[in-house]
């Protein structure tokens, strides 16, 4: 069970949650005013790593075939 814990697959949809969370958060910032453009700036940063993150793991989970 330890194992499911720490598995690729769990971790991958750990960061789809944070990701989907952060989306929330920008979109209610943006939506409010005034706009904290640094704080605004460093959750799309975050955002973004999180989906690098995201692809990294989809591709490490169901590689390409070869050709």
């Amino acid at each position: 069970m330890d194992d499911n814990l720490h598995s690729p697959q769990r971790r991958l949809i750990e960061l789809r949650i944070e990701h989907a969370d952060l989306d929330s958060l920008i979109d209610g910032i943006v939506h409010r005013a005034p706009i904290d453009e640094l704080m605004l700036r460093r959750l799309k940063k975050r955002r973004l790593a999180l989906r690098d993150m995201i692809a990294r793991l989809e591709r490490m989970l169901d590689p390409p075939e070869p050709a």
